[in-house]
């Protein structure tokens, strides 16, 4: 991952800023093509605003065919299995739509048995692309923002108004949305893609449209194989930091993930361009050190969370110690907690890609995270509610880090009693107000779901809130909107887990769940799409807001007094901050989960 970084970001501050690159020659006809078909070019420029709207208009547009194409799969090809509606419900094409338009690709179904080939190949893997270049196109605009010299002049080369312009000022704009997403996916999705699809299908993953086979077992009994167009799935699954899977086992089906080849390459293909957007970052504002000042506080928080969660899966549960059972490591038995772990990967396979999954918007797994031990658990849980600022998802990360970043500055201003300033752009309180407004709307949204959830899942409550959520005292069980008390397989302080992990996965955008809770009801698949939405775009705005403030400032020259933000005080300063940001806002929520189902786990307590 180091030593991709530097290569890959240096290479995308040249594509994002128009420099010519490598494959300008081939796919530059075709983004002038697409741009020109779209009444555009790269010479036309967006205020923030204007970018929100083509922003929001393209993601709904894409939401709603999304719904339409689930809905009509019986009626459209490829569909051997003959997938139709009754798969695929109203509440659950919603859920769908809004999880893949958002980045988040929550699975509330078994995809093999759910989604037509059609359906997969342009309703789901269309938004794998179209979401990650969306990311990525958001981190573009606030990075220009900022490396923007507010008086008309910028830190890269300018257009003037071109075909479709806007006559927006250099010194208030933040670029062009459409010219941003067509050059991430064709310069910066599509090569990496199709040289992993390709390597995918020589370790054994299919890539095919043929029906089912259809086997019997040595019992004798009728087994359907299924397969399809994963490899191209997979492969832009990882890079774009999307996680849905093709099949329900996700990265542990062996279809998906079949050699320690492809697991080393997934996991690293999930940090790839998160890692490299942060070199990308310093190339645009003309000081790599700011780049690699994100890096470190990334990869120290990365560190930390992989050698916590897989301290304690190779602990184990000290319960089963305590029945003689042997659960430490021998040459026959890898020791600790195999519970929900593939053996071909072991507990330090696992918990890595774990850790990794949870860092990035990317929810692919390949173990079972509702089967790690409390403290294991509580690491993927931790990385979702930071933000998922820890690499963080393609283009999300960034802007996720840099909104650290500015809250960062400005508690050192506060320190020192002046006013805070990040590369040069003053930080006042606009800044700063639009920076807490996405941190609280993120934390109402997680905390308030999770509340709401764990009081509807009681069986005595039938009070006014149950009443407008059309609960039904007579059915058996007792129902909200087709949402029982018992969709949660475990109880006490681990069932409180799973609707926390299920509203943290959902909000941050990531996707993986605490797969004990039964997701596909009308109320779970509902609530989940809001988050969904709710974390996608009330965070997005925000910074672009913020982005839009920054481009009309003009630098003002360092001093004696400025605070460096690009040494490994700052650094530590960042991941503070994280820290304790995120302990403020959710340890109570912590408190109820993990944390005491860990504390009864030492009692001997979970039997």
């Amino acid at each position: 991952l180091c030593l991709a970084t530097k290569p890959l970001g240096g290479y995308m501050a040249r594509v994002f800023t128009g420099e010519r690159t490598l494959l300008s020659p081939v796919l530059a006809p075709v983004e002038r093509a697409i741009l020109r078909a779209c009444g555009t070019s790269d010479q036309d420029e967006m205020a923030w605003t204007t970018y929100s709207y083509a922003l929001l208009m393209f993601s709904l547009v894409g939401a709603a065919l999304t719904y339409l194409l689930l809905r009509l799969q019986a009626h459209l090809p490829f569909n051997p299995s003959h997938f139709g509606a009754k798969e695929m419900t109203p509440d659950l094409a919603l859920n769908t739509a809004a999880s893949f338009t958002t980045n988040t690709n929550w699975q509330s179904y078994t995809p093999e048995s759910t989604v037509s080939y059609f359906s997969n190949m342009c309703a789901l893997a269309v938004h794998n692309w179209m979401s990650a270049a969306t990311g990525i196109a958001i981190a573009v605009a606030l990075v220009r923002a900022i490396s923007r010299r507010g008086a008309g002049q910028s830190a890269e080369p300018t257009a003037t108004a071109g075909r479709g312009a806007q006559s927006t000022p250099a010194a208030v704009s933040i670029g062009n949305f459409w010219v941003d997403i067509v050059r991430a996916t064709l310069y910066v999705l599509l090569p990496i893609c199709l040289v992993f699809t390709l390597v995918l299908v020589a370790q054994g993953v299919p890539q095919n449209l043929a029906p089912y086979t259809q086997v019997k077992t040595l019992e004798g009994a009728v087994q359907s194989i299924a397969q399809g167009p994963v490899a191209s799935h997979e492969a832009i699954k990882m890079v774009g930091t999307n996680g849905g899977g093709f099949f329900n086992a996700n990265s542990a089906h062996p279809f998906e993930n079949p050699t320690p080849l492809t697991n080393m390459l997934e996991m690293l293909s999930i940090f790839l361009i998160p890692a490299a957007m942060t070199h990308m970052f310093g190339k645009f504002v003309k000081n790599t050190r700011q780049g690699w000042a994100l890096f470190a506080a990334m990869s120290a928080l990365f560190l930390a969370g992989a050698f916590v969660c897989y301290s304690a899966e190779a602990n184990g549960n000290p319960n089963v110690t305590r029945l003689g059972v042997m659960a430490h490591d021998t040459g026959g038995q890898p020791g600790g907690n195999m519970e929900g772990k593939e053996t071909r990967f072991g507990i330090a396979h696992s918990t890595l890609f774990a850790t990794v999954t949870t860092d990035a918007s990317c929810g692919a797994v390949n173990a079972m995270h509702d089967s790690f031990t409390p403290i294991g658990g509580l690491v993927p849980l931790a990385n979702l509610l930071t933000g998922e600022v820890i690499f963080g998802g393609v283009g999300g990360g960034l802007y996720g880090i840099i909104m650290y970043a500015i809250l960062a500055v400005f508690i050192a201003g506060l320190m020192v009693g002046r006013t805070p300033e990040y590369l040069g752009k003053k930080i006042e309180q606009y800044e700063v107000k639009m920076a807490m407004l996405a941190l609280l709307i993120l934390a109402a949204t997680i905390l308030g779901f999770t509340a709401i959830s764990s009081n509807l899942s009681l069986p005595d409550k039938a009070g006014p809130l149950a009443a407008s959520l059309n609960y039904n005292a007579s059915a058996s069980p007792p129902a909200y909107l087709g949402a029982t008390y018992n969709n949660f397989n475990n109880s006490g302080p681990h069932g409180f887990s799973e609707a926390f992990y299920a509203f943290a996965s959902a909000t941050g955008n990531n996707g993986s769940a605490f797969a004990g809770l039964t997701a596909n009801t009308p109320y779970w698949n509902i609530s989940l799409a809001i988050a969904m939405l709710i974390g996608r775009f009330l965070m997005i705005i925000p910074m672009l807001a913020i982005a839009g403030s920054l481009a009309r400032k003009t630098p003002v020259p360092a001093t004696s007094g400025t605070f460096p933000t690009d040494t490994p005080l700052f650094a530590g300063l960042l991941v503070g901050v994280i820290v304790i940001v995120g302990a403020l806002t959710f340890l109570p929520a912590m408190a109820l989960g993990p944390i005491v189902e860990h504390l009864q786990m030492a009692a001997g307590k979970l039997w």
